[in-house]
């Protein structure tokens, strides 16, 4: 799937709303801004229908495909969830699975962000904020914790790299995280 061009006329913006619908004032602001693009969150999400219509919504009061954004990194930073989405382990799983043995990690993490594509595109979710790049350290802030794909460079970069090709092979755009870190 190829991305959407920015023209002039368009705000360098992504923007969220504030419920699960479009208020007529979203609309009306939407419109008249035309952001790049948009974010969902926990609270723009209910059902698989409901998501693609707001999706659709979102496009449609702008005129073009714009990007739609969401954090689908699985573990507890899942903005669809279960019942409706499958669950999806962290970034720790596949640092596990990595450090057992390499290729396991690599293709497990792979297909993790194959399927998590899946989920995303059948809605119209276009983009997706993952993998995080977070190389833990001392003393750093403990919010990354299990979201961490390892504690190495080097196995950050192969499983990151697999997560990617998963979500851009299901056709949803990687957005490396977090800059310039937590770690």
């Amino acid at each position: 799937a190829s991305l959407p061009v920015a023209s002039m006329s368009e705000l360098a913006a992504i923007l969220g709303l504030s419920g699960p619908r479009l208020t007529l004032s979203e609309k009306t602001f939407f419109r008249d801004v035309n952001p790049w693009g948009f974010i969902l969150f926990s609270r723009n999400v209910e059902t698989p229908d409901q998501v693609r219509r707001l999706c659709r919504d979102l496009r449609e009061v702008v005129g073009r495909d714009a990007l739609i954004f969401v954090d689908q990194e699985g573990g507890r930073v899942q903005r669809l969830k279960a019942p409706h989405w499958r669950a999806y382990p962290p970034g720790a799983t596949y640092a596990r699975l990595y450090s057992d043995n390499q290729q396991t990690g690599i293709r497990a993490a792979f297909l993790g962000h194959r399927l998590i594509a899946d989920d995303l595109r059948a809605v119209g979710i276009s983009a997706d904020c993952a993998p995080v790049l977070d190389l833990p350290q001392p003393g750093s802030d403990p919010i990354i914790s299990d979201r961490a794909l390892g504690d190495r460079t080097d196995q950050i970069v192969d499983l990151a790299s697999a997560a990617m090709s998963g979500l851009m092979q299901g056709g949803v755009a990687p957005v490396i995280k977090h800059i310039p870190g937590h770690g």
